[in-house]
């Protein structure tokens, strides 16, 4: 396996980070290594699962982890745009308004259950996640590098939601879930739990400096002619699968292109291999897929068209580059 100084880096930052995660979050190492490889290609989480299976958390321990700051926003019913880009205050003092920045002035903003604030809040979010700035009255106001949203939603209560349209998902870089610890999982929760809460001990291991060169690193890995067709392959498959009412756009090419390229610095490489592709790909496309009605019938899944479309198309024969 060919290990270059800056797959190397990114390799030892990433196994700093994930160990000191797993202080304190139990049996998620794939969960993990997706955030990450979202994180170092500067896209941002979907997290759609069940209440109580350590979302907060995660988002929590990976800024503690590199000293981010970390803010948070439950989104509810009556949350206005303001509320979450900040707004501007009129100081009696200077006799002039000042602005006071708001929660998304972070490293790493947790919007916890965003189906349930408005479009229009949901777009304010929205657009900051795609030009890391915000524009409040007519003034742009950058976002601190790095910037990276993990939004949560419940997949079960829809009750009073408002379900965020497929153009909104497609800006997500990644969308999957944590799911259920197993048993001998769930013990070792409960010990680590026997005392002071290991979200409270954790120091960083890593600064921001270190993060923002691992995201310029990332760019610097090697993607094959023969992987770059493979991909492209992938996503043209998904636009004229019988199955699909919708397939990938170009955001999603992009997208699997950096996340493989994340995903083998990740793993001690400076060169993209077919496997990194097969491993990001369900949590880069799924959610970007829509799928017939009369598919929906059938109980088909967009994991399992992805599934079907990977096991009909060739995979290429690398030589590891010098």
């Amino acid at each position: 396996m060919s290990q270059t100084a800056p797959a190397l880096a990114v390799h030892e930052t990433s196994k700093k980070i994930i160990a000191n995660v797993e202080r304190c979050i139990v049996g998620k190492r794939k969960q993990l290594v997706l955030s990450l490889v979202s994180w170092f290609s500067g896209g941002h989480i979907l997290l759609e699962d069940v209440p109580g299976v350590a979302k907060t958390m995660l988002a929590r321990a990976l800024a503690a982890s590199v000293g981010g700051r970390f803010k948070r926003i439950q989104c509810t019913p009556d949350l206005l745009p303001g509320d979450i880009t900040g707004s501007s205050i009129f100081n009696q003092k200077t006799t002039e308004f000042e602005f006071r920045p708001g929660p998304i002035f972070a490293n790493i903003l947790l919007a916890d259950e965003i189906n349930r604030t408005t479009p229009r809040a949901q777009s304010a979010l929205l657009e900051a996640m795609a030009e890391s700035s915000v524009t409040v009255d007519g003034k742009t106001h950058r976002l601190p590098p790095p910037f990276l949203v993990i939004a949560t939603q419940n997949p079960v209560d829809h009750e009073g939601t408002f379900p965020l349209p497929e153009a909104q998902l497609d800006r997500f870089f990644m969308k999957f879930t944590l799911g259920y610890p197993s048993m001998e999982e769930e013990l070792r929760m409960l010990q680590l739990l026997e005392g002071e809460h290991p979200i409270d001990t954790l120091t960083p291991v890593a600064s921001v400096e270190e993060l923002l060169e691992a995201q310029r690193l990332v760019k610097q890995v090697y993607v094959d002619p023969k992987v770059r067709q493979y991909m492209l392959q992938i996503v043209h498959e998904t636009r004229a699968h019988s199955d699909l009412a919708l397939g990938g756009g170009p955001r999603s090419t992009i997208a699997l292109f950096r996340a493989s390229q994340a995903m083998a610095a990740i793993r001690g490489r400076s060169f993209v291999q077919p496997d990194d592709v097969k491993r990001i790909l369900a949590p880069v496309m799924s959610h970007r897929l829509i799928l017939r009605p009369e598919s929906r019938l059938r109980r088909m899944n967009a994991d399992q068209v992805l599934d079907g479309i990977v096991a009909e198309i060739a995979v290429p024969t690398l030589e590891e580059p010098r």
